[in-house]
C-alpha cells in the first residue's frame, strides 16, 4: 500500500511549523562490541570445532608409545537471513507536499528500521543465551552442561546464577581461567569485556572503576581494577531485555561471530502505470556462536 496524500493531511497545508518523529537519535553499532564480523559468499557457513590430544602418558621402559586420535566434534552452521522493508510514494503526495523531500525523510526512516532490527537480532543470542541460543554442542550458549571429549562438563556461567557484584564478577573470572579444551588440557583465557544492560551500567562502573573495594568500610584495593582484570572495560548493550543478567567477552578465539552475507543496499524504481515511486532497503546477515568459550554470562540471582 503507497503512502497517499490520506496519510499526510497536515504536509498539505501552509502553517505548519515543524514535523517530528524522525530526528531521534539511534544506539548504532552495538553489535560490534560483541561479534567478530566476517563476510560470507555462500547461504550459510559452518565451523567445525575440533579435539586435538590429550595428557601424555608416561612411557615405561621397552614398551610402545601410545597414540591418541584426534577428530571432529561437532559443527555450527550461520544461516544467514534476508532482512528488507520497504515503501512506496504516490505520485500526488510528492506533488503536493509543501515542507520537504518525503522520499529524503522517510528514506532516513527506512535505513533506522534496518538498522535497529540488525541491533535487535544481534542481541536475541545473549537474550536466549540460558534458554534457547542453542550451539553445535546442542547446548544452550551459556550452560554448566557443555559436554567435552574429556568428560567433565564446560561451564562457561556460574554454578550458582549471581547477580553482578565484586564477588559474582571475580568467581566469573575466575571460572574464564579454568577452562580447557576438548581433551581437558587448561587454555588461557581471559576475560576482556563486561557486557551489561542498561539498568547494570551505575553498578558495572562502581565494581570497574573505583580505586578502593566497592561497599565495604574495609580499606582494600580494587583488585579487579589493581589487576587489570578486565581491560577493556564495560559496554551496555540497550538491546539486552533481562536487567540482571551480564555477560563478559573472553579472548578465546572463534567465540561469538556475524557473517554478513550481502551488506545493506538502498534502491528506488518508479511504476509507469500508477507513478509511485518505491523504495527499498535489503541486507544479509547471521548471528551465532561457535566455541562458548569466547563468552561468560550470568542470568542473575
Amino acid at each position: 500500500m503507497a503512502i497517499s496524500r490520506a496519510q499526510l493531511v497536515k504536509e498539505l497545508e501552509p502553517g505548519l511549523n515543524a514535523l517530528f518523529g524522525l530526528e531521534y537519535k539511534n544506539y548504532e553499532n552495538q553489535h560490534t562490541q560483541i561479534y567478530a564480523i566476517e563476510s560470507s559468499d555462500r547461504a550459510f557457513e559452518e565451523e567445525v570445532m575440533e579435539s586435538g590430544f590429550g595428557e601424555a602418558p608416561v612411557k615405561t621402559e621397552g614398551s610402545g608409545v601410545s597414540y591418541d586420535q584426534a577428530q571432529e566434534v561437532y559443527t555450527a552452521r550461520y544461516t544467514h537471513e534476508t532482512i528488507a522493508l520497504a515503501f512506496s510514494l504516490t505520485e500526488e503526495a510528492v506533488e503536493d507536499n509543501l515542507y520537504d523531500r518525503l522520499s529524503a525523510r522517510y528514506t532516513k526512516a527506512l535505513a533506522r528500521s534496518m538498522a535497529q532490527t540488525k541491533q535487535i537480532k544481534a542481541a536475541a543470542v545473549l537474550n536466549g543465551a540460558f534458554t534457547t541460543s542453542i550451539g553445535g554442542d546442542g547446548v544452550v550458549l551459556c550452560a554448566t552442561n557443555h559436554p567435552t571429549l574429556s568428560g567433565p562438563n564446560l561451564a562457561n556461567t556460574l554454578a550458582t546464577p549471581a547477580d553482578l557484584s565484586e564477588t559474582s564478577l571475580e568467581q566469573s573470572l575466575i571460572d574464564i581461567q579454568a577452562f580447557t579444551d576438548e581433551r581437558g588440557l587448561k587454555i588461557a583465557v581471559q576475560g576482556l569485556k563486561l557486557i551489561i544492560p542498561k539498568e547494570l551500567q551505575f553498578t558495572a562502573d562502581r565494581i570497574l572503576k573505583s580505586t578502593l573495594r566497592v561497599g565495604t568500610a574495609d580499606n582494600d584495593v580494587n583488585a579487579i581494577l589493581n589487576m587489570g582484570m578486565v581491560p577493556q572495560g564495560y559496554v551496555v548493550n540497550n538491546f539486552l531485555t533481562d536487567p540482571d543478567a551480564y555477560f563478559i567477552k573472553t579472548d578465546a578465539p572463534n567465540g561469538m561471530k556475524m557473517f554478513e552475507r550481502v551488506t545493506l543496499k538502498t534502491g528506488f524504481e518508479g511504476d509507469f502505470d500508477t507513478g509511485n515511486v518505491r523504495y527499498k532497503a535489503r541486507e544479509r546477515y547471521s548471528f551465532g556462536f561457535s566455541d562458548p568459550r569466547g563468552i561468560f554470562g550470568s542470568p542473575g540471582a
